[in-house]
């Protein structure tokens, strides 16, 4: 059911907008009715995964705040990788990088992909391109100069 609400009642304390004067400007407001209560309730929106959303637990702000530690992480790792280069930092930093790339492509599969066998087959193919990635970039601290070295080695050829 839809409800019609002027934007002047949407304002609290009288603020009028600045773009509408005019408080006979109205716009639609999706809502729902409660059994319980004859008055209109705004309705409910998911702005979650799935995933979280029927789990009903507190994984999805967990996992929210599990990224924003993870990014701080990194923040700090990147001055560390740049006085103290070596084996540790370099593996720290192939899993950290490869984790949060993993985390932000698994938010914009799950904004943009929808229908379950096509959100089976983008998360298979996350899950693929994170191992690859992850193995590649240990392959390459290994057989290779590592992470930091490469940055300090592209840093270096920039600069002549």
């Amino acid at each position: 059911m839809a409800a019609l609400t002027r934007i002047s009642a949407v304002c609290h304390r009288g603020v009028r907008p600045l773009l509408f004067r005019s408080s006979l400007l109205i716009r639609p407001v999706a809502a729902q009715k409660d059994q319980d209560s004859p008055y209109l309730i705004s309705a409910k929106i998911h702005a979650t995964p799935s995933d979280y959303a029927a789990s009903g637990s507190k994984a999805a702000s967990l996992h929210w705040t599990g990224e924003r530690v993870l990014s701080a992480v990194l923040l700090g790792m990147m001055p560390v990788a740049y006085c103290y280069p070596g084996p540790a930092i370099d593996y720290s930093l192939a899993a950290a990088l490869t984790l949060h790339g993993h985390w932000g492509l698994g938010q914009v599969l799950t904004d943009y992909v929808h229908g379950d066998s096509k959100v089976k087959m983008a998360k298979a193919g996350l899950f693929v391109l994170s191992t690859v990635t992850f193995a590649g970039l240990c392959y390459f601290n290994y057989h290779d100069v590592g992470i930091c070295k490469a940055v300090a080695l592209l840093w270096s050829k920039q600069l002549d």
